[in-house]
């Protein structure tokens, strides 16, 4: 059987490139075909510089090929990852704000807030501006971990608009919805009011000059998170997990999550919380409690970074506890781990920002009574 050249690209139109809104061949994505009886030979560019990417790519094309022609030809891509023209941003935008960085979680318990908050204090001593949005409207607990729980913003005019001024502390911006409501009080609300209240917290407040702006989202995939994505283009995500199964099944949602086509928002990489534990009266011995490597192992596999492990260690719960962060404790080897997770953290993001362009704001659209995500 002899496969031509304009057949091949004729197959070659059932497949679409994430993000490039067009079929690979309409799109440019495809740069050449070549064949040879039943042999192929297809080089395509894309702008995804992450292993997933390039692999799920040519699995498409062998499939696509194969199921058109036979299963006897011989198909060979080649993947070339170039950097796309960055357009403009569409959508909301907060002006002085560089980075805006999403840490989330599959699941509840896992360390999220703690992380967030280390990191913060990491980039605050690095000589970062830094702010932190507690976008867990159920469960707000940045301000007890930055000993600002009953600390209220206040009001200032900025070119004729009333606007909320942070709660700051220990170099750190802060806003939360905990701020607003009292220590025993409950949020019950539906999802509508809660992204009302947070495009409050976002679009209201006078967040100034900010190299990065963290994101605490809520545990899980949900309405908190559709809103927080529809309304800023998030520059890149972090997840989460601790090392047992359980987590790390909630945790590939969350990447899941964020690597649909119609989010696209970069994964920067997953953190290892509750690692390991090492008593103090034997320095030398690990014990992996919930596992060992679980989420470097489901880093590996998804083909994002692994961005570091933190070991569970009594004075970081205390530390969270009493409101000032462990990352604020000089020389700990904790502080050395921590200052190197967040270290990778912005590697990444330099990483992101040269050869992705911006992430847009997502359109969500209400059909039939269930929510569709578009671009």
């Amino acid at each position: 059987m002899k496969i031509t050249r304009k057949e091949v690209l004729q197959a070659l139109q059932q497949i679409t490139v994430p993000g490039e809104g067009a079929n690979m061949v309409d799109s440019g994505a495809v740069q050449n075909v070549v064949t040879f009886g039943e042999e192929v030979v297809v080089d395509i560019n894309i702008s995804n510089p992450t292993m997933q990417a390039k692999k799920k790519v040519e699995a498409e094309i062998i499939k696509v090929v194969k199921n058109t022609f036979s299963d006897s030809a011989k198909v060979k891509v080649n993947v070339k990852v170039v950097a796309a023209d960055k357009p403009e941003i569409k959508g909301k935008q907060i002006p002085g704000i560089k980075n805006i960085i999403a840490i989330s979680s599959g699941k509840g318990g896992v360390g999220k807030s703690t992380v967030t908050s280390n990191v913060a204090i990491s980039l605050a001593k690095m000589g970062f501006n830094v702010g932190i949005l507690d976008a867990d409207i159920y469960g707000p607990s940045i301000p007890i971990m930055f000993d600002v729980e009953r600390e209220r913003p206040l009001a200032e005019n900025v070119d004729g608009k009333s606007k909320m001024i942070p709660v700051e502390n220990y170099g750190v911006k802060v806003l939360s919805i905990g701020f607003f409501t009292k220590p025993n009080q409950a949020v019950i609300w539906r999802g509508p009011m809660a992204a009302k209240a947070l495009n409050q917290l976002i679009f209201d407040a006078a967040w100034g000059e900010l190299d990065f702006l963290l994101l605490d989202l809520p545990p899980g995939t949900g309405d908190i998170h559709l809103s927080i994505m529809q309304s800023l283009p998030i520059t890149g995500a972090v997840v989460v997990s601790t090392p047992q199964n359980v987590a790390l099944a909630d945790a590939k949602k969350g990447v899941a999550m964020f690597q649909q086509d119609s989010i696209n928002v970069p994964v920067l990489g997953i953190i290892e919380n509750m690692a390991y534990f090492t008593p103090a009266e034997l320095p030398d011995n690990k014990y992996y409690i919930f596992g060992e490597e679980g989420a470097k192992y489901l880093a590996q596999d998804l083909g994002v970074p692994f961005l570091g492990e933190l070991p569970i260690v009594q004075s970081v719960r205390e530390a969270g506890d009493i409101g000032r962060p462990a990352a604020l404790q000089e020389g700990t080897p904790v502080t050395a781990v921590l200052t190197e997770i967040t270290r990778n953290i912005v590697e990444e993001t330099v990483k992101r920002n040269k050869s992705l362009p911006p992430t847009e704001a997502i359109k969500i659209t209400t059909m039939a009574g269930c929510s569709a995500v578009k671009k």
